[in-house]
Parts: structure tokens; sequence; C-alpha cells
């Protein structure tokens, strides 16, 4: 008995020097004197382990309890090398040995089960069953962990009430890996159940500075953040950061992910001057761990360009993407996704500077990259091509725009179909271009599918129906042909109401071309109730700090005049006057949400257009 402890001994050894492969060497020959047998299995190299016979733990005299522990280790180092299948059938083995009746060991159960739980969790992502074995294996621990507990009587010997500390360590651990499948599932509400037992047995167990602690503080204070929790997440993020910090020292890679969640809670709270301290803190540590070239940094550098893009600092965005992606074409390979994504965020910040041409370059890079590796007809390339077919039309390459859109039209309709929201998305923007060409009768067959497809996917009272309603009224208005345009506006109002209320801002638009057309037919009266429900819907919102509420005020001047109503008129032109120079001298108290300038002189309007959505980028993850 005395060889097989003194290798088990070397063998432990060796794991904590870092060599696996010498270690799992030792542990095979300790399992094979255990077993009465040479050892004529190769040594642990996980290139040839397919070759590798698997050793067997039956002698004649049943199982030897002595090989669990050594099965134990086995299968760590296979999970550690990444080979699932070796440590399954180590794991397996060893459960084997644990539930034969003459040598039943409840403990040595559930630690297997625990562990085989831990194979199925990391091999989950290729299939949900997995995930569901994941946690069969550790319900079925933690239930045999939990009857042991129970079936201990209170006891004064202290070797019992250690080892009753230790199957309550161990239940805690279990349930936080019950907690990291439900997780992992999306389950968030079962997740958050289950880090809660776990954090409060480990806060009962173990002392405050621990890192097992700290790991169930994070684990908790994700899940709370998930939930939108923001406020019970950074109270425990700040608990696992004062734990690691003091343990690890402020340099180290967990420091900079937890700082990067503190921010990331700030940020969600739109407290940008707090979470951009926090992240470039993050950023700091992150180099300091891990170099300055490492996804790490660039995951984080996306980070500050997403809060930046959201505060509307397109300057600053831009800065930090680019910063992003030198890095990411550093370390990752040229087609890589997260290359896509940040190419493609850096096109989106131009694109809202107004530097069109800096944003199709950008969208074109994202576009071949992507379609190298997705191939030219994948949905997200359609994403991609819909945008450079839209800045394409800003810079008034219609024929360009229309070739991409069309392109896009039938990657959409091969992908989903006729009747797809996508598709009808694609037709509007292609009217949107015919308009622009000057094809008006096209155009509004193409909003007229458009319509019918919304219509069929969303029902008759969506938003998006309302959208593409006003661009109808609006192409029939350019035609001449008021009375479809005042029908099509007029149920565009019906709608919008219906899905929006009354005192919505999107009615504004609607309710200022009614107005206009009234005006431009003298029906003054009706025109101006039009333009009255609009700056009550304007100053509902912003009060007199948007550069619409003197636009209104002077349409209604211009009504007043044509009514020869002077009062009203002075009044009207007055206050207009007043608010714009007010708007003039404090221009960091302005609020609009269209494009036009303050500085743009007082005036009716000509007409506007809904645009196709706007894709907001997304977080590049760390590789």
């Amino acid at each position: 008995r005395t060889v097989p402890v003194l290798l088990f001994n070397i063998g432990q050894l060796r794991v904590l020097a870092g060599d696996d492969t010498m270690a799992a060497s030792y542990f095979l020959y300790a399992l094979d004197i255990i077993n009465q047998r040479a050892c004529t299995d190769s040594m642990f190299y996980p290139q040839v382990q397919s070759q590798q016979r698997q050793p067997q733990h039956e002698t004649s005299n049943g199982p030897i309890l002595d090989a669990i522990p050594i099965l134990h280790n086995l299968g760590h180092i296979y999970y550690r090398a990444q080979n699932y299948k070796l440590a399954m059938t180590m794991y397996y083995d060893a459960l084997d040995i644990a539930q034969k009746p003459k040598h039943s060991n409840l403990s040595a159960m559930a630690s297997t089960l625990n562990c085989l739980g831990v194979i199925f969790f990391h091999m989950s992502g290729s299939s949900d069953e997995n995930a569901s074995k994941a946690l069969e294996m550790f319900t079925t621990s933690l239930e045999i962990r939990k009857n042991l507990i129970n079936s201990s009587l209170p006891n004064t010997n202290t070797d019992v009430n250690t080892k009753s500390q230790d199957e309550r360590r161990e239940i805690a651990t279990t349930m936080n890996n019950v907690g990291r499948v439900h997780y992992m599932l999306g389950d968030h509400t079962a997740a958050l159940t289950t880090y809660i037992e776990a954090y409060t047995l480990r806060k009962d167990l173990l002392p405050a500075n621990h890192l097992d602690l700290a790991a169930s503080a994070y684990n908790l204070g994700q899940t709370h953040h998930q939930l939108g929790n923001l406020d019970e997440a950074m109270k425990l993020y700040v608990e696992f950061y004062d734990i690691v910090s003091n343990y690890l020292g402020s340099s180290h890679r967990d420091v900079a992910i937890i700082l990067k969640c503190m921010a990331q809670v700030h940020h969600d709270k739109s407290e940008y001057k707090e979470a951009a301290g926090l992240y470039y803190e993050s950023l700091q540590t992150t180099k300091a761990a891990l170099g300055e070239l490492h996804p790490e940094v660039a995951s984080t550098l996306n980070k500050i360009g997403n809060m930046y893009y959201e505060n509307s600092d397109f300057e600053r965005a831009i800065k930090a993407y680019e910063e992003g992606l030198i890095v990411e074409q550093a370390v990752l390979q040229s087609n890589h996704q997260n290359i896509v994504v940040t190419l493609t965020n850096i096109a989106q910040s131009h694109k809202h500077k107004g530097n069109h041409a800096a944003a199709l370059e950008r969208y074109m890079e994202a576009y071949n990259l992507q379609r190298m590796v997705l191939g030219s007809s994948n949905p997200k390339v359609a994403v991609t091509l819909s945008n450079v077919a839209q800045v394409s039309c800003r810079l008034g390459h219609f024929t360009k725009a229309l070739d991409a859109y069309q392109e896009v039209l039938q990657i959409r309709r091969d992908a989903h179909g006729d009747n797809h929201v996508d598709v009808a998305a694609t037709l509007n923007s292609i009217g949107l271009v015919l308009f622009r060409q000057g094809y008006h009768k096209l155009a509004i067959e193409s909003f007229e599918e458009s319509l019918r497809v919304r219509r069929l996917c969303l029902g008759d009272q969506h938003r998006d129906v309302a959208v593409v309603l006003y661009n109808i009224a609006t192409t029939y208005l350019e035609e001449g042909d008021d009375d479809k345009a005042m029908a099509c506006y007029a149920e565009t109002l019906r709608v919008e109401r219906s899905a929006l209320g009354n005192d919505h801002r999107d009615l504004v638009v609607t309710l200022q071309h009614i107005g206009q057309v009234y005006q431009q037919r003298g029906e003054l009266d009706v025109s101006l109730g039009y333009f009255t429900e609009v700056l009550r819907i304007e100053r509902l919102h912003h009060g007199n700090n948007s550069v619409i509420v003197p636009q209104i005020l002077n349409k209604m001047g211009n009504i007043y005049l044509q009514k020869a109503d002077v009062p009203n008129m002075m009044e009207c032109f007055a206050e207009a006057t007043r608010i714009f120079e007010a708007l003039s001298s404090s221009p960091s108290e302005t609020v609009s949400d269209n494009d036009e300038d303050v500085s743009e002189e007082l005036k009716i309007t000509g007409y506007n257009f809904y645009s196709i959505s706007i894709f907001h980028p997304e977080c590049a993850a760390a590789a």
C-alpha cells in the first residue's frame, strides 16, 4: 500500500509544479499497482489520447476505494487539457466504485457527480442536452450532501463537526454550479435564488476576505445586473473588488474585470462621468495585467466607445473604437467577427457626425469581411449591406444605393420568404431611394408592398405601419395628389394615436404636414388647430427648449398674417423671436430631435421623410 501512496503524492507534487504529463504517469502507475497489474499504458499525452487504454479498477476482491482520489486527479488533468471525453471516463469509473454497495461512499459519490457536472457544463455550448445533464449531476450531488448533513446528529466530536463544515462548503460550491447552469440557460430568476443560497452559506462559513466568497459575490452581482437590480449589483461588485484587490493586488486581471462591471452599472444608469472613470481605470489595469495587445483591452475600448456613442460624443467614440480596432487586428484573425463589429461601430459614429464618406469606407470593410466568412447570402451580410446602401443614398449615389438595396431584398427574401418584417423594411428603403430619384410611381409601388407585408406581420395598428403610410402620403403630395395624400396622412395619424397615444412626439411630424396642407388649401382655421396641437406636444416634452417651438410659432404667425389677424400674428412672431434668441444664446440648453440647426432661418420648411431604422452598435465580446 505504501508504494501507491508515494506515487500518488509525487503525482500531486507534479500537478502543483504544473507538469500534468508527468503527474498523469505517476497517477496511472499508482492505479495499476492498486489493481495488481503491470502498467502497459503509454504516458499521458493529449495528442495520443485516442490510443490510450482505459484503466480498469476491479480485482478479485472487488472495487478499491483508494482508486477514487487517483481517478479524480486524472479526471482533473484531462479536464484542464480539455480532453473532456477521457476526463468523463475517469470520473465515471470513480462513480462506479463509490456506488458499489460493499464500499458505498456517499461523500465521494457527491464529489464525483459535481465533477461530472462541471464537465457537462463546459460541453454545453454544443448541446442543451449537456446543460440539462450538468444540472442533473449538480442537483443529485446537492441532494446527497444535504442528506449527509441532515443525517448527522449534533456532536461534540471535533472531527465530526469539521466534516460537517466541509460538507456545507461543498454544498455552497455545488449550489454555485447550479446557479451557473441556470444563468447560462438564461433563467436569471432561478440563478438568483441559487446564488443567494450559495452566497449566504459562504458568508456564514468563510472569512470575509475569502476568494470563494468573492466568487459568490461576483456571480450574484452579475445576476442582479442582468435583472436590472443595479444598486444590488454594485454593492456585490464592490465587495468582490475589495476582496480581490487586497488578495491578488490592484493590477490583477480579475480587478480589471470587476472595474469594467462597475463601470457598466454607471453606464446603464446614464452616469457617464462615473462610468468613464472606471472604464479607463479598468483599461489601464487590463494593460498592466495582460499587456497592450490583448482581446480584453479591445473589449474595454469598445465599451468606452459605446458609452461615448450613447452620449452622442461621436468624436471620442471613434477614437476609442479605432484604438480597439488596432488591438483586434493585432491579436485576432483578420476576418474575426469582433473586427466586423468594431468597423460597424466606427461607421455608425461617422454617419451620425455626417461624415458619410468615412462611414461608407468602414461599412465596406465590414461588408467584405462578413461576405468572406459568412458568404454573400447570409442575413447578417444583408444588415451591413443595408447600411452601405443608406450611406450611399445620403451621399447622393442613388444608383449604387438602389443596387445594394435590391441585393439586400433578394438575400432577405431567400432567407425569410416574401412576408417578413425585414423584407418590408427593405422595400420601404427602396421606396425612399426611388422617391429621391424622382420615380414617384415606382416609389409608391414599393411603399405599398412594404405596407402590405407590415400589416400582415404586425397588424394594422403598429407604429411601423404608420411609417409607411406617412411615406406614401408624402409621395402623393409631391405628385400633387392632395386628396390621396391627405387620406394617407389621416390614416397615419390614426395609427400613430392608436399605437403611441395622443402625446407622443412622433405625432409632431404628421401633424405638421397635415397642418401645412390645410394652410396651402386656404383652410386656415383647420391648419391652426393642427399647429396648435404640435405646439402643445412639443412643449409637453421640452418646454421652450426646442427649436421646433419657435418654428411652429412662426408658422402660426404666417397663418394669422394670411387671416389679417394682426394682434395674434404679432404675438406669435414676438414669442418666436424671443425663444429663438434664447436658444441661440444658450445652445447647451437646446433640445431637438430633428436634424435642423438652431441657427436656421425661421421659415416654413419642406417635407421630411422617415428613414430606415438605425442599427445601434454592439459591444465586441472578448475572444
